[in-house]
């Protein structure tokens, strides 16, 4: 469970969109079509897909650098392409997010271009396009080049190897050294099985496939169980000068590996549909988690659960930040203090409610010595909507409402209490006389009012329908108010 909760959602809200993160490595453009399968081929045993939709998804480093801006970062992506059509159709799917782009173009090489054709979610087929030989020395010399002008610029760098003859060990140390040099960190998804054109990164992150390739490639024996394998990596973690290592480990979970100490985040039970992409999406969080400074295990927890999330999907789809923070919602919900927030960070927490498919409520009042008939109107409130928003009157403006004398509990306790009920999702303060501003800056789906109110007595009630928004008016419980109680305690001390 990832206990760093309040910090973790400061980094993901106010610190990551700060980030600027250089990815270097293997640009490619993947191509779907999907379609339907009915029948076999009459001229071959092969099934026929009757296409029914065409998309095209950045790949590769260009996928990482997606997965990073729809985080919220800023990133910039260099690798090589082909000065051809492929090459454009990159470059526009990447400007859609902001993501500053070198390419590096040579007409001898063509974009690498994967198409994937699909038959329902299963993938039938799959095309790649590219130029498989060495490339020539200038390339690296222009790769470097292009890394050098951008690393000033930059809070860390990914290096994205496909082992598509960018990431060679020429370029690799020469990149690294440059980047240690300046105290930047440097993260690396392997390809190759020999790690030592990796040395001296932050950390290297191999799924098991890869680490037991490297793990064997060193050894004459090949571990014979995962814990051999982890136990056998940490010399990998001082050969080559690592921070630590970070080992994907399928359904097992995800690994972090210190040169004394071995610890495991366990995979989530999700479906999987599609593991393409996962990894591009946990090297980016994971780089997005570190830079902000986080400590090393909830950056893995963090990374382990959003590869969960994008192994759900089909096709090789970024994640989104609104599903991180829907997916960190049952750890918000053990932290009560989590619930308060700001305007801002309410309007993230209804972004990504709306982003999940989630209706939205909202209810407002002073909650000034919370009750039953307070419960049961919060309760009822929650029953018309996914979540519920509760905005509570600020100590100043209970006191232009009730009088000198009250609140009696002040505005910070109040919120406190409300946020520890199961059925509060959220909880905001305001100065206002009414609640109208945050109203309009979170459009509820449905505001609900308990009491003798109206539909057309509520404040926000006119606004609410512009947006297509409902008024609800639940039931009181009869002889129970906060007014009541000051009193029966006033004539109980007399």
């Amino acid at each position: 469970m990832i206990t760093q909760i309040h910090t973790l959602l400061d980094r993901v809200e106010h610190a990551w969109p700060d980030l600027r993160i250089l990815v270097v490595g293997d640009l490619m453009l993947d191509r779907y079509i999907r379609g339907e399968v009915a029948r076999i081929s009459p001229e071959a045993p092969v099934p026929v897909v009757r296409a029914t939709h065409q998309s095209e998804q950045p790949g590769g480093a260009a996928n990482v650098a997606m997965n990073l801006a729809r985080l919220g970062a800023h990133s910039t992506v260099i690798g090589f392409t082909g000065d051809d059509d492929n090459e454009r159709s990159l470059a526009a799917l990447l400007a859609r997010d902001s993501i500053a782009t070198v390419f590096l173009a040579d007409s001898e090489f063509p974009t690498i271009t994967k198409l994937r054709i699909l038959g329902g979610s299963q993938q039938m087929l799959r095309l790649d396009s590219e130029r498989l030989t060495p490339r020539p020395p200038d390339h690296a010399e222009r790769l470097l080049r292009a890394v050098e002008e951008h690393l000033d610029h930059c809070h860390a760098v990914i290096l994205s190897d496909y082992a598509k003859g960018v990431l060679t060990p020429q370029t690799c140390q020469p990149i690294l050294h440059a980047a240690r040099a300046r105290g930047i960190p440097v993260l690396v998804d392997p390809k190759s099985a020999d790690f030592s054109r990796y040395r001296g990164a932050t950390t290297i992150c191999p799924n098991l496939g890869e680490l037991t390739a490297a793990i064997r490639l060193r050894t004459a024996d090949a571990p014979a169980s995962l814990a051999e394998l982890l136990a056998a990596s940490q010399s990998l973690v001082a050969d080559l000068e690592l921070d630590f290592l970070t080992a994907t480990l399928s359904e097992k979970g995800i690994a972090l590996v210190g040169r004394e100490s071995i610890q495991i985040d366990p995979a989530k039970a999700r479906q999987v549909f599609d593991v393409s992409g996962a990894g591009d999406t946990a090297i980016a969080v994971l780089t997005l988690a570190l830079t902000s400074g986080l400590d090393p295990f909830t950056a893995i927890q963090l990374a382990n659960l959003a590869a969960g999330i994008v192994v759900g999907k089909v096709g090789t789809v970024p994640i989104e930040r609104h599903e991180l923070l829907a997916a960190l919602s049952p750890a918000i919900s053990l932290h009560a203090a989590e619930k308060v927030v700001s305007l801002a960070e309410l309007q993230t927490r209804v972004a990504a409610w709306r982003a999940s498919g989630e209706r939205v409520a909202f209810t407002n009042g002073c909650f000034d010595l919370l009750h039953v008939g307070h419960i049961t109107v919060l309760e009822q409130s929650r029953l018309t909507a996914d979540r519920l928003i509760v905005a509570i009157n600020s100590d100043a403006s209970v006191q232009r409402l009730k009088g000198p004398t009250r609140p009696i509990v002040g505005q910070r306790e109040r919120a406190r209490v409300l946020s520890a009920l199961g059925c509060v999702d959220a909880v905001v303060i305001f100065d206002e006389q009414t609640p109208l501003e945050l109203i309009l800056a979170t459009r509820p789906d449905v505001l609900v009012k308990g009491g003798d109110y109206t539909p057309e007595t509520v404040v926000g009630a006119a606004e609410m329908a512009n947006w297509g928004g409902q008024v609800r008016i639940v039931p009181i419980v009869e002889g129970h108010s906060t007014t009541r109680l000051i009193e029966r305690s006033t004539a109980e001390r007399a």
